[in-house]
């Protein structure tokens, strides 16, 4: 299986063209080559498949092997693939996702992509489309009782699920013991993904991600989108911020006259190889 790895911010994935390749147990294949002793080492797999409803379709996988909705720092590298490896030469591209489709807009630079602009949809604030049981028509500052910790969260899908908490201190924070226990809570029917924030000014937030599925990782689109909304949803920041992530910036707009969020970010090839069973 020929293999390109690939990454946004330090969110690294094993990418593969399912227009050349056949990929036959995704799940069972994103385990092993995730697996940074023994495998190529990823936070995933993501498989770049013909679409019938779009310009390509993005096969999201976690490194426990659970499908993904979305990933913001996947699809810019989707975006730079397709059109660095010659499948198209448009530089506005749609992605199928089961996060629905993203519209892309690719900045190229002597032959190759160096920034992508995602749209990435509406924010989704419904408890049940989350999902999140809760009570109410949007969870925002709600008290959750975590171990023996009461934390306030804001929630928001943006394709996939997210609990947003603000505290005092990002990088001490004990995110190891903390993120299991959001991601299994019996509030989220199917797992949740949860930043960690301090605000430091009204267009700069400091965020540390623990994915579902993929334990901490050091930068996450969907999860800084969903930081962004939850900043202007609490009064905390303006709809333009710029949030810092462990592996380096992202710049998201939410513009609420057309009710969607931007995400404009990096990718960048590793390298290439052929993984062997």
């Amino acid at each position: 299986m020929k293999f390109t790895k690939m990454q946004g911010l330090g969110n690294d994935y094993v990418y593969v063209n399912c227009f050349e390749e056949n990929v036959e147990n995704p799940s069972e294949v994103a385990v092993k080559v995730s697996d940074r002793h023994f495998g190529i080492g990823s936070d995933g797999l993501i498989l770049i498949k013909p679409s019938n409803v779009a310009d390509f379709e993005m096969e999201m996988y976690n490194a426990d092997g659970s499908r993904g909705e979305m990933c913001g720092n996947g699809i810019r590298c989707v975006a730079k693939y397709v059109y660095d490896y010659g499948l198209t030469d448009k530089t506005h591209v749609s992605v199928e996702t089961l996060g629905g489709i993203k519209y892309l807009d690719l900045t190229v630079e002597e032959g190759k992509v160096r920034l992508v602009r995602v749209d990435m949809g509406k924010p989704v604030f419904n408890p049940a489309r989350i999902p999140v049981i809760a009570k109410g028509e949007r969870v925002v500052d709600e008290p959750i009782k975590v171990g023996d910790t009461t934390y306030r969260m804001t929630c928001v899908s943006m394709g996939n699920p997210h609990a947003v908490v603000f505290v005092d201190d990002v990088n001490g924070l004990p995110i190891e013991k903390i993120g299991p226990l959001f991601e299994n809570h019996e509030r989220f029917p199917r797992r949740i993904n949860t930043e960690f924030v301090k605000v430091i000014d009204e267009r700069t937030a400091q965020m540390r991600v623990w994915e579902r599925g993929s334990a901490e990782t050091l930068a996450c689109g969907t999860g800084a989108c969903a930081v962004a909304v939850a900043c202007s949803l609490n009064g905390l920041t303006g709809d333009e911020v710029t949030v810092k992530l462990l592996g380096g910036d992202l710049q998201i707009q939410w513009d609420k006259e057309k009710d969607t969020v931007f995400m404009t970010g990096p990718a960048e090839v590793v390298f290439d190889g052929t993984w062997e069973e």
